[in-house]
C-alpha cells in the first residue's frame, strides 16, 4: 500500500510545476491539465472496482494495474531525461517561450494516461480487499482508518522527499524513485498472496440492478400482492429466509412479483429480465436511498479540487524561503494537508474509542462527514482572507503579472491544516458509509464510489474555472493582476448551500445495514 501510494503521489503531486517549468505551459492551463489528470485518477478506480467485483477479483486487478503504472511512470521519467521529448527551456528576454510539439505533447499525455490507469486497480480496491479480511464491522472500521493513515503517511514522504528531489536535484531521479517504489510495492503485495482471503467474483451486479428496472416496467400493470410468498426470494442453501417487501419505491416491487410463466418447474427463474429476486429489488432501493447523500459530496469535493490547484499557483507567487539559503517547492505546500490528515486520523480513532467507552455509543458516519463539510467551508473562507492580504501586499509594492510577492508562503498553512482535519473526518467517513450501506454484491464498487465523486468534482472544477475565466477577470495568467480571493468567497458560499442540502439529506436518511445501526445506537 505504502509503495503504490508513494509512486502515484510521487509523479502527480508536482505535475503542475513540471508542466510549467519543463513543458513551458501557462500556469492556469497547467492547473487545468492537472485537474483533468486528477479527475481521471479519481474516476478510474471505479472501473477497477467493477472488474474486481464482477470478473477478475481484487488480487488480479491490483497486480495488473500496478504493472501498467510502472510502464507509465517509466515513460514519464523518459520525458524528463531525454531532451528530444520536451521543448527547449525558456530563455530570459523578450522572445516567447517555445511550447511542446504535438509529438512531445502526445508522449506526455500517454505517459500520464498509463500512470493514471495504474491507479485504477489500487487506490480503493486495496482498501476493500483489506477490509474483506475481517468479518467484524468494528475491525473493518479500524483497518480502514489505518489504511488511510498509511496512505497519507506515504503521500507525506512523497511530498517532502520526492518533490524536493524533483525541484532541486533532478526530475528524472524523482520520477525514477516513484517507479522504484511502485515496483517494490507490487513485489511486496504479490509475496503476501498466500495469506490473503480472496473472494470470488460474482459476475456483474449491475446487470441484476438493470433487470429490476426492466422487469418492474414490464409488470407495471400487475397488482401487487400483500403476501411475501408471492414474491421471488433469493435461493439459499437449506431453508430459504424470506425477505419482506418494503413500501418505499413500491413500484420496483413489481420486478419480484411471480406471475404465470416466470419460473421453471423446479422454482428457478425462467426469464431473468421478467423476474428478479426481492434481494435484487432491495439492493436497488438502497442505492436510490443513498444517492442524495452521494450527490452532496460532488460540490464538496469540487470546491476542494479548485482550492488545491489554486494553492500551488499562489505558492509560486509568494516568498517560499524557509531560511535565506533554502526555498521549499510550491508542490511541497500540500504536505501540510497530509500531515494534518495523518495526525488527525490517528487522534480521531483514539477519540472515538474513548468516546465509545464513556457513552457506549459512537458518532454516526454521517456526523463525521458533516464535520468534514464544516471544516472544508472554513478553509475556503481562510483561503479568501489570505489571498486578499497577498493581493494587498502586491498592490502596495506595485507588483504585476507573476511577480513574487514579499509575503511568506506560510500564511497559507492554517487553511491547509484545516483542510487536512476536514479530510480526516470526511474521506474515511464516506468510504466507511458506502462500504457498510451498499449491497454486499458491490462492496468494492462501494468504496470506489468516493472516487467517482472526486473524479466528477475535478472535471466540474475544471469547467468552473473555465467559466470564471471567460466571464470575469478574476483568474488571468498573471496572479497579481486577478482577484482569486473572490473565487474563494464564491466557493465558500457554494459550500454553505451544499452543507444545508447535506443536513436535509442526512435528516431524511435511515441506516439500512443492521450492523451499522447497532454500532451507532446505545447498548441496552
Amino acid at each position: 500500500m505504502a509503495g503504490l501510494t508513494l509512486a502515484a503521489a510521487g509523479w502527480s503531486n508536482n505535475i503542475i510545476v513540471y508542466l510549467i517549468n519543463e513543458f513551458n505551459i501557462k500556469s492556469i492551463d497547467a492547473a487545468q491539465i492537472a485537474n483533468i489528470v486528477n479527475g481521471c485518477m479519481a474516476l478510474s478506480p471505479i472501473l477497477g472496482a467493477i472488474l474486481a467485483d464482477s470478473y477478475l477479483g481484487s488480487f488480479k486487478v491490483i497486480t495488473v494495474s500496478s504493472l501498467v503504472s510502472i510502464v507509465g511512470i517509466l515513460a514519464l521519467t523518459l520525458t524528463s531525461i531525454l531532451d528530444l521529448m520536451r521543448p527547449t527551456p525558456c530563455k530570459h528576454g523578450p522572445s516567447p517561450c517555445e511550447g511542446p510539439s504535438k509529438a512531445q505533447t502526445g508522449i506526455l499525455y500517454i505517459s500520464m494516461a498509463l500512470s493514471t490507469m495504474g491507479v485504477a486497480g489500487t487506490r480503493f480496491t486495496l482498501a476493500t480487499m483489506g477490509a474483506d479480511q475481517f468479518t467484524n464491522p468494528k475491525h473493518q472500521r479500524v483497518f480502514l482508518n489505518w489504511h488511510f493513515f498509511t496512505m497519507y503517511a506515504a503521500m507525506l514522504v512523497s511530498m517532502v522527499g520526492i518533490v524536493y528531489i524533483q525541484d532541486n536535484v533532478s526530475w528524472g531521479l524523482g520520477y525514477g524513485l516513484s517507479g522504484a517504489a511502485n515496483l517494490i510495492g507490487l513485489v511486496a503485495f504479490v509475496m503476501g498472496s498466500r495469506y490473503y482471503l480472496l473472494l470470488k467474483p460474482q459476475g456483474s451486479p449491475f446487470t441484476g440492478l438493470a433487470r429490476v428496472l426492466v422487469a418492474a416496467f414490464r409488470k407495471r400493470k400487475a397488482l401487487l400482492s400483500p403476501k411475501t410468498e408471492d414474491y421471488c426470494q433469493e435461493p439459499q442453501p437449506g431453508e430459504t429466509k424470506l425477505i419482506n417487501t418494503t413500501n418505499s419505491f413500491k413500484f420496483l416491487n413489481h420486478a419480484a412479483l411471480v406471475t404465470e410463466g416466470d419460473t421453471n418447474p423446479d422454482g428457478s427463474i425462467k426469464k431473468p429480465w421478467n423476474l428478479c429476486t426481492l434481494q435484487q429489488v432491495e439492493d436497488l432501493k438502497n442505492l436510490i436511498r443513498i444517492s442524495p447523500i452521494w450527490s452532496t459530496g460532488i460540490l464538496l469535493h469540487t470546491t476542494l479540487a479548485i482550492q488545491m490547484s489554486l494553492v500551488i499557483l499562489q505558492a509560486l507567487a509568494m516568498d517560499r524561503h524557509l531560511v535565506p539559503q533554502f526555498q521549499i517547492s510550491a508542490g511541497t505546500m500540500m504536505v501540510f494537508v497530509t500531515i494534518s490528515t495523518a495526525m488527525s486520523l490517528s487522534l480521531i480513532d483514539r477519540f472515538l474509542l474513548t468516546f465509545h467507552k464513556i457513552t457506549h455509543t459512537s458518532p454516526t458516519l454521517l456526523k463525521r462527514i458533516g464535520i468534514g463539510h464544516v471544516l472544508t467551508i472554513s478553509s475556503m473562507a481562510l483561503s479568501a482572507l489570505v489571498e486578499s492580504k497577498r493581493l494587498a501586499v502586491a498592490r502596495t509594492h506595485n507588483l504585476a503579472g507573476n511577480s513574487i510577492v514579499p509575503m511568506s508562503v506560510f500564511w497559507m498553512v492554517p487553511q491547509l491544516l484545516v483542510v487536512g482535519v476536514g479530510e480526516a473526518f470526511m474521506f474515511p467517513g464516506q468510504v466507511m458509509f458506502y462500504y457498510q450501506e451498499f449491497p454486499k454484491s458491490i462492496k468494492s464498487t462501494a468504496a470506489a464510489t468516493v472516487a467517482v465523486i472526486i473524479g466528477i468534482a475535478f472535471y466540474l472544477g475544471t469547467a468552473t474555472v473555465d467559466l470564471i475565466r471567460k466571464t470575469t477577470r478574476w483568474l488571468p495568467d498573471g496572479m497579481d493582476d486577478g482577484r482569486m480571493d473572490n473565487v474563494y468567497w464564491v466557493l465558500t458560499i457554494v459550500g454553505l448551500v451544499n452543507f444545508v442540502y447535506f443536513l436535509v439529506c442526512s435528516w431524511m436518511y435511515k441506516y439500512q445495514n443492521d450492523e451499522n445501526k447497532k454500532l451507532n445506537s446505545p447498548n441496552p
